[in-house]
């Protein structure tokens, strides 16, 4: 996913050519913007946070996430 941190709010923003975008509100400072990006993802998709993990491009804005389990991916559509 394409992630732009210090948005006004977190919301799924559409596609960013062939990622899903995600405005998430927190900065990019200090892992805050990782750790709401989980969180959001997350909430969206009624799991546990513990569930959602961040497996590469801690550090960009171009972000690989991890969903362990069962979920319905439909929902951040």
């Amino acid at each position: 996913m394409h992630v732009q941190p210090g948005a006004r709010r977190s919301e799924i923003a559409g596609l960013h050519g062939d990622r899903l975008k995600i405005r998430i509100a927190a900065p990019a400072l200090d892992g805050r913007a990782n750790d709401a990006l989980v969180a959001f993802i997350a909430g969206e998709l009624r799991i546990p946070k513990a569930r959602v993990a961040v497996i590469k491009g801690e550090r960009s804005r171009e972000k690989l996430l991890a969903v362990s389990g069962d979920c319905d991916p439909s929902r951040l559509a």
